[in-house]
């Protein structure tokens, strides 16, 4: 077994691999850029060396400079992680001629199925059923354009060496064929330092359905089941289970089977997965290997037993499975939700900045230990509070992962985590999940890889978040009124005569995001610790337990426990509960009256200006001063988090000023141009 081994990765994965060597016995030795010079990752590690500047291409992708590395610290092999090098065969074959480890499949396994391309022709030679599409390479926008209309659209054109989501569009006619192969190879060229693209038919109505597969130096392949993973935005995975509520056993044999002879017709070693899109007669059709650990392995953890990480270090290090086919449990249900720093309420635009607050729910599962009887809550990540989320790398905060007896007690599980999960300083995706584990769709286990689209169509608003309760929400923002209004009567040095008295009556007002207000009468009788909360004709008893000072708040209404978020601003509460979110002033009834007559002072017009939604670069500027520009025409393109986002008109105007400059760093809310 090893004894030293090098992450050649960041983030949440490297402190994922270091926590398994950790348990292993094994030292680590982390790598990071000057961004990273504070990550988690470089603190927990044994080792840690500099790469280099923040950009990836010039610190985590230099494969001279993580080989370099793992010479100088004495590593005898490099766990790759996911994204960055982990599906680069250059890579992998550099580093066994160094005479280093690489933890992962041989660069021929990588070079056959990590290129999307190779792998479809290989899977037809094998007799793998494909979704039909243009497999060569495509040269030019006008070439794109001709084969989507011969294929038939919709079409999916996808970059060779791509990956998370990146270098991949969907078009469905030829204006977003043209302009979605030029975004597409850049994307893939900027992130792959590969700019090949392929076209193919998009499946409608699919649903996206992998197959992990574990393989050894000694010939042996086994599958670990599947993970469902078709709740997807903008072709990024957003929630994933295991196992999938929709296939049949049959189905998830024959899956299993096929994805076990592919891997086994490339040689393959190491931890992989199969990915294949499944129709609604549960036929499937082979999509693509990865050839390194998936995001979502943790749910594939949780129902199997087994850790992945573990098994791939084994494994590189020639030792043999140590289970059969046969042998491997399907225990329970586990859920993940990718907790993003992206903002839904602004089309889901990327958050970067410090986490001046950074409280993850409980843990009662690790990473890299047993699961625990009746499951429970883990939380994969590589961040802390007071650290910042820098706009170089992707959007991921971390991951929840719960596992339940089953799959309404999973989906219980992480309403509960999510509503405990306290996220400030940047934006997170945290209202979204939780509106999608309330959708009864979602719980019915009735959707496709389309269901966020088709639900959402004109992206994600509050009131997209629908609430079981919503009294509830102005009835727990009465009752912590009432606790700091009985925590400040109590003050010593009150004038004798005039101390505070606290009365049963209030009114709540609800405060829009618009700055609509609407009042409710509530009443409030104290009953011990108890609070009995009349409002809307229904009385709620509330006990709230810990400090006023705590964001995520514990208690029970009547009789059931629940997690809110709270916070004070100035007059205001901010109640958060299950993804719904409200300001409220809970004030006495003449206090209301008077607040009723005070004006609403309306924000400022913006419509004449394209302001920048993100800090990121400006990367194209597609118009100039004096032009006629018509509602959906491409303004600008900003990179952020390695994603190119297009600017687009939201009506017919004239450019009457362009204020930033090609290449140059935008803040948030900077000025990009302005209209007539």
């Amino acid at each position: 077994m090893f004894k030293k081994i090098l992450i050649a990765n960041r983030g949440e994965i490297a402190c994922r691999v270091i926590k398994t060597a950790r348990k292993m016995g094994i030292a680590t030795v982390a790598v990071y850029s000057e961004a990273d010079r504070d990550a988690r990752h470089v603190e927990i590690a044994d080792e840690a060396v500099f790469l280099g500047p923040a950009p990836s291409r010039e610190s985590y992708l230099v494969a001279d400079k993580i080989i370099a590395a793992a010479k100088q610290t004495g590593a005898q092999a490099i766990h790759p992680g996911y994204g960055f090098l982990s599906e680069n065969e250059d890579f992998a074959r550099r580093v066994e001629e160094e005479g280093l480890v690489f933890i992962g499949p041989k660069h021929y396994s990588i070079a056959a199925m990590g290129d999307k391309i190779a792998s479809k022709k290989l899977a037809n030679e094998a007799k793998v059923n494909t979704i039909p599409g243009y497999n060569d390479v495509i040269e030019s926008p006008e070439s794109a354009v001709k084969i989507a209309r011969d294929i038939g659209y919709p079409v999916m054109i996808k970059a060779s060496a791509g990956g998370g989501g990146k270098g991949l569009r969907v078009a469905f006619n030829d204006k977003e064929a043209f302009e979605g192969f030029s975004s597409c190879r850049n994307e893939a060229k900027n992130s792959f330092g590969d700019d090949r693209v392929f076209i193919e038919k998009f499946v409608e109505q699919p649903r996206h359905i992998e197959i992990q597969v574990l393989g050894d130096a000694h010939g042996n392949v086994v599958y670990l089941h599947e993970r469902e993973c078709s709740i997807q935005r903008r072709h990024q995975k957003v929630i994933e289970e295991a196992p999938s509520p929709f296939i049949s056993e049959a189905t998830r044999k024959a899956m299993g089977e096929q994805a076990v002879a592919l891997a086994k017709a490339v040689k393959y070693q190491s931890a992989g997965t199969v990915e294949f899109v499944v129709g609604k007669d549960q036929s499937f059709y082979f999509l693509e290997m990865n050839t390194r650990l998936q995001v979502e392995h943790p749910v594939t953890e949780c129902i199997t037993g087994l850790d992945l990480v573990e098994q791939m270090i084994r494994v590189a290090a020639g030792e043999k499975l140590g289970f059969t086919q046969a042998q491997i449990p399907r225990r329970g249900w586990a859920m993940e939700c990718r907790i993003n720093a992206e903002d839904p309420f602004r089309n889901f635009l990327p958050s970067t900045g410090r986490l001046v607050r950074y409280q993850p729910p409980a843990q009662t599962m690790e990473s890299a230990m047993p699961v625990p009887e009746g499951g429970g809550v883990r939380v994969d990540t590589g961040v802390y509070e007071g650290g910042e989320i820098p706009m170089y790398y992707d959007s991921m905060i971390a991951k929840l992962i719960v596992h339940g007896l089953d799959r309404d007690d999973a989906i219980r599980k992480m309403r509960e985590a999510l509503n405990a999960f306290v996220i400030r300083g940047i934006s997170s995706n945290i209202p979204f999940q939780s509106a999608l584990l309330a959708h009864p769709r979602f719980v019915s286990g009735d959707f496709n890889t389309g269901f966020i689209a088709e639900q959402y169509p004109k992206g994600f608003s509050a009131d997209a978040v629908p609430h079981d309760s919503p009294d509830f929400l102005l009835a727990l923002a009465t009752a912590v009124k009432r606790l700091s209004l009985q925590r400040a009567s109590g003050l010593t040095g009150q004038l004798r005569g005039h101390e505070m008295a606290i009365g049963e009556d209030f009114v709540v007002v609800a405060i829009g995001e618009d700055g609509q207000r609407s009042a409710t009468p509530v009443r409030l009788r104290a009953d011990g610790a108890c609070s009995q909360v009349e409002i809307g004709g229904r009385t709620h008893a509330i006990t709230l337990h810990g400090s006023l000072r705590d964001v995520a708040m514990h208690g029970e209404c009547d009789g059931e426990p629940f997690c809110a978020q709270v916070e004070r601003s100035g007059l205001d509460f901010r109640i958060s509960h299950n993804g719904r979110s409200v300001r409220t002033r809970v004030m006495s009834p003449r206090a209301a009256e008077l607040y009723a007559l005070m004006p609403f002072k309306a924000p400022p017009d913006l419509s004449k200006f394209l302001l920048s939604p993100m800090p990121g670069l400006l990367v194209d500027v597609a118009v100039q001063p004096g032009q006629k520009v018509l509602a959906g025409e491409k303004l600008a393109v900003i990179e952020a988090m390695k994603m190119e986002n297009i600017l687009v008109a939201q009506q017919d105007g004239v450019v009457a000023k362009v204020s930033a400059s090609k290449g140059e760093s935008l803040a948030v809310d900077q000025i990009i141009m302005e209209f007539q």
